[in-house]
Formats: C-alpha cells, structure tokens, sequence
C-alpha cells in the first residue's frame, strides 16, 4: 500500500437514463461496465510503463467492491433535446519511462467525435507543455497533432468519448468516459 501506480488501465464509456439523476449515473456505470466498483478519482497522470488493455480484459479483472481508480468525464441533464458529451483524452509520451497525460473534457452541443478531439488535444498539449515542446495554442488540433508527433517526443494519442442526446420525455440523461487505472 505503499507505492500505490498502476501497471495497467483501460479506457471505458457509457451512457444511462432514468428518471433520477443518480439512477441516470448508475446505468451509465453499469454501460462502462465499471458500476460494482467503488470508484476514486484521481488527478491526470498516466503513470511510466503503465499497459494499455481493452476494456474487455480490463473489466474481467475488476472484483465486485474494489477501490478503483478513474479519471472520469461526466455529463448529466433532462432538458429535452439536449445534446451532451464526456470524454478522457491521452497522451503517450516516446519514453516509456516517462509519464503522459490523461484530461478528462464534457459539454453541450458538442457529438463524441468533437468532444473526443478536444480531450485528445488537451492531454497531448498537457504533456507537450511538460516535455518542453513549443506550440501555439492557438493552432487546430490537427496543426498540434503533427507538430506533437514531429517531435519525437509524444508517441501517439487517444480517446474515449460518449454523446447523447436527451429524449423529449425529459428523462434524466448521463454520458460518462472513463481512465480506468489498475494496480495489477
């Protein structure tokens, strides 16, 4: 319990709907597949040498009651119409022994794919920021991407992201992304 960094994390999405709020989280958990956990969000740091697994593989390692840790986007909402989304984006840096970086995004009006892009170019910009890369904030993520990856120094990049759009019903919505982070 000492050193507590994880070796492996995995990246999940879901997205719930009831009439409370709460309820609207918890079926979103159970979508992620992360519901029987008792979940701990952490800051964003994806720790050197840590694998990247498929949820699926991930998930099967989980035990019911587990303190879990998670970078997690959430979004919840009932306005009728609503278009809303989360998203955990990550950067890998080239050093292996190095940390990257995990940013968790959410908004309205914005589809999985946008939302993901911009959780994508936070984390990367996050982790150039610290490797010393120079950019310009100002530039596309596009722009940033391939300088980002010109500098031999981010290695690549990715995302998990969830929309939805809230049923005229007026139903309680929830969109979650999550950075599933494990000790083992």
């Amino acid at each position: 319990m000492e050193n507590l960094v994880p070796k492996k994390m995995f990246l999940t999405k879901g997205v719930g709907k009831d009439v409370d709020p709460l309820s609207s989280f918890e079926r979103a958990l159970k979508d992620a597949g992360i519901e029987r956990c008792n979940l701990v969000n952490v800051s964003s740091i994806l720790p050197p040498d840590c694998e990247i697994i498929p949820k699926e593989k991930g998930v099967e390692l989980l035990k019911p009651g587990q303190i879990t840790f998670v970078v997690m986007s959430r979004n919840s909402c009932n306005e009728p119409n609503r278009l809303m989304s989360a998203s955990i984006g990550v950067a890998i840096p080239a050093d292996k022994s190095a940390y990257g970086y995990l940013s968790e995004y959410h908004s309205f009006g914005e589809t999985d794919e946008k939302a993901g892009d911009k959780a994508e170019d936070l984390a990367a910009s996050m982790l150039a920021s610290t490797l010393g890369v120079d950019f310009d904030m100002g530039q596309s993520w596009d722009e940033k991407e391939q300088l980002f990856k010109l500098s031999g120094k981010i290695v690549r990049t990715r995302n998990a992201a969830q929309s939805t759009i809230v049923d005229k019903d007026g139903m309680w919505r929830t969109v979650l992304a999550a950075a599933v982070l494990l000790l083992e």
